[in-house]
């Protein structure tokens, strides 16, 4: 079974980082890139298949990531998993995000190849 995660971050090292970590799992999964949480609605609204985790940032240009929880609440066709991915440890933050239902998780960047292979394993 291939697994589909998609990145919605503004900076490209931490696709990269992101990258990596998928690459140390033996398990198959495609990453797919968003770069602000508008261009993740637009690639959601085009997608066959709905990725089967969503890691997002908070502080980004155009859509952030708490503008993109609010709108991505509002849609009918959402994924299980959305895990927080991002550099602010302020407690605000994760508050308003572990709010919503489908947010599974909050953690400071950088994504782990150990935590995403617990979290993979978690899917089966």
């Amino acid at each position: 079974m291939t697994y589909h995660i998609l990145v919605i971050d503004d900076n490209e090292a931490d696709h990269v980082i992101a990258q990596y970590a998928i690459d140390e799992l033996a398990e198959d999964v495609q990453l797919h890139s968003a770069y602000d949480g508008q261009e993740a609605l637009n690639m959601l609204d085009a997608m066959d298949k709905l990725p089967d985790v969503i890691f997002v940032d908070i502080s980004m240009p155009g859509m952030n990531g708490h503008e993109f929880l609010a709108a991505y609440a509002a849609r009918n066709d959402i994924c299980s998993v959305i895990v927080m991915l991002t550099s602010s440890d302020q407690s605000e933050d994760k508050v308003r995000c572990m709010n919503y239902p489908f947010v599974k998780d909050y953690l400071v960047k950088p994504l782990e190849s150990s935590y995403l292979e617990l979290l993979i394993a978690s899917l089966k």
